[in-house]
């Protein structure tokens, strides 16, 4: 007699369930283009499309499409009918929705730039358990690589070269690629000498880090000298095209200061953690705000260009897109492309060595050094890692917003960064991005529209929900971190973790095998094989 497994369902079953699930997104579709189609509701009845055209109901009928993504991951329907819906949803109903309504696109991409943040920033709070209250620095940095030489900032650095960095730009530019070799060749000879680190092995190291940043920006400096002559012709910026190649630079530049801001904080936890990594992240803005001849200071940089695509500009414009909007067209689908780049990164490194080693650090340390994990290694991969995500993304900001400025960059943005993955559910791949996608709707959107819709009304100003925007969605965490604290879709550990007290015999809810969550990769053990270390720079076993 043949076993039927638990959670097996009768194919018609099964066929009811896609079923349901397509004319649900059906109706929610067909509600979204009634409340932003201009012809749609021209051909409506007035009263009626007041009502949809009410900046409130707009809101809500789109927060409503994309709640039908989340039920369409969610309901035990067919994968076809999952994909179906999810591939209609966000590559032919969203974009058409934003052809009559640029604030949709808009909103979409604010979306998935802050759910790439907010998956760099799961990899080092929810893996790796390392508390960085200065995430949002490394988005700075992704976001000023490409805005300067985007734009004609370029071309006053240059003309400021040109006209007081003198003759030395080779000499300059010879001292800086020889002491930047042999300082990188000297850290990698003392990181490699086995046995405990002395003190004098410490400060080798120390020195030859400081020698290495005093290298790289003498380097910096004799090339731009030697650039200097051609101020004029960049005066616009450079060549649109060159921005694929500092998509790539920027996650570069990005995961490099990821690992300068990692390497004097490796030795602290929790508390002393969130606060030197606070204290580096307004480093980082305070340069932006200072270095004026770099990032023209408080006035920010304009007009930041992006790339030059005529297929997609053909593409936007037989689609009805006017002139202005191909930008966004064109950006809204590069965020779809680097997103699923970046959850397929995260899943193969959460199923990985290095993303088990990440666990074990974030449970125990000592256990995991034991274990033979090299702390400061993979912490400084988590480091790097997180930041190269929030590089990239710093460059789409860019393009989008097409000014940049240090405001755009202040602690409250890492805090709501963070507050995203904790919402979500920390560790939680779909998680995180649930909870960018409900904290970015509720900033941008839900609260807004509500102070709007409010405004016509005789609300004493003490109580108008326009006033009160920040008090709303604070109440709304402390509310989800009461009821949920281990988040809107947590992964199985985190659910484990959070409910010991209710089930101590630790044994998975009907609700997680449902979810799907409990995968072989998941069973296994979090710990990494390998020898135990003496000391925390000593390469262990588990993550070579």
């Amino acid at each position: 007699m043949t076993a039927v497994r638990p959670n097996s369902q009768p194919p018609a079953r099964a066929g009811d369930r896609s079923a349901v699930l397509i004319i649900i997104a059906v109706i929610t579709s067909a509600l979204l283009l009634l409340s932003q189609e201009r012809t749609w509701l021209a051909a409506l009845p007035s009263a009626v499309g007041g009502f949809l055209q009410n900046p409130l109901v707009s809101s809500l009928m789109l927060t409503l499409f994309l709640a039908n993504l989340l039920f369409a991951y969610r309901w035990n329907a067919h994968l076809w009918a999952k994909l179906l819906v999810g591939a209609l949803s966000l590559l032919l109903i969203l974009p058409w929705a934003g052809r009559d309504n640029t604030s949709v696109l808009d909103l979409a991409i604010q979306i998935g730039i802050f759910a790439a943040l907010s998956l760099g920033l799961n990899i080092v709070v929810g893996l790796a358990g390392l508390l960085d209250l200065g995430y949002i620095a490394f988005f700075a940095v992704g976001a000023y690589t490409w805005g300067i030489f985007g734009s004609g900032q370029i071309g006053k650095v240059l003309t400021y070269f040109q006209e007081n960095g003198g003759g030395a730009g080779g000499t300059t530019l010879a001292i800086g690629l020889a002491l930047t070799v042999i300082t990188a060749l000297s850290m990698r000879a003392i990181n490699r000498v086995p046995g405990k680190r002395t003190h004098l092995s410490a400060w080798a190291f120390f020195l030859a880090a400081l020698g290495l940043v005093i290298g790289v920006i003498l380097t910096a400096r004799g090339a731009v000298i030697l650039a200097s002559p051609a101020a004029g012709a960049l005066s616009g910026g450079v060549n649109p095209n060159f921005f694929w190649l500092f998509l790539i630079l920027a996650v570069a530049a990005a995961a490099s200061v990821g690992v300068l801001i990692g390497l004097p904080v490796l030795k602290l936890k929790g508390d002393y953690l969130a606060i030197i990594t606070l204290g580096l992240g307004e480093v980082i803005r305070v340069l932006a705000n200072n270095l004026g001849t770099y990032s023209n200071g408080s006035q920010g940089i304009t007009p930041v260009g992006s790339a030059s695509v005529p297929w997609s500009d053909a593409i936007a414009g037989a689609l009805g897109f006017s002139p202005a909007q191909y930008n966004l067209f064109f950006l809204y689908f590069l965020v779809l492309v680097i997103i699923a780049v970046i959850i397929l990164v995260n899943i193969r490194l959460d199923r990985s060595r290095i993303g088990r080693a990440w666990i074990a650090i974030r449970e125990d340390e000592i256990a995991a050094q034991a274990m033979g994990v090299p702390l400061v290694q993979t912490k400084l991969i988590a480091f790097a890692t997180g930041a190269s995500f929030a590089g990239v993304m710093g460059v789409i900001f860019a393009a989008k917003q097409t000014f940049i400025s240090p405001e755009s960059f202040i602690l409250t943005q890492s805090i709501s960064v963070l507050s995203m993955v904790v919402l979500g559910g920390l560790g939680s791949i779909p998680g995180v991005i649930l909870g960018a996608a409900v904290v970015t709707i509720l900033n941008i959107s839900l609260l807004p529209s509500l102070g709007e819709a409010s405004a016509s009304l005789n609300i004493p100003p003490q109580i108008n929900p326009a006033q009160l925007q920040r008090l709303v969605f604070g109440s709304i965490l402390v509310a989800m971190m009461l009821f949920r604290p281990e988040g809107l879709l947590p992964s199985v550990r985190q659910r484990r973790m959070m409910h010991e007290d209710d089930d101590p015999s630790g044994n998975l809810t009907p609700q997680d095998s449902i979810a799907g969550e409990l995968n072989p990769e998941n069973a296994a053990e979090v710990y990494s094989p390998g020898v135990a270390t003496r000391a925390d720079n000593e390469r262990g076993g588990g993550t070579q």
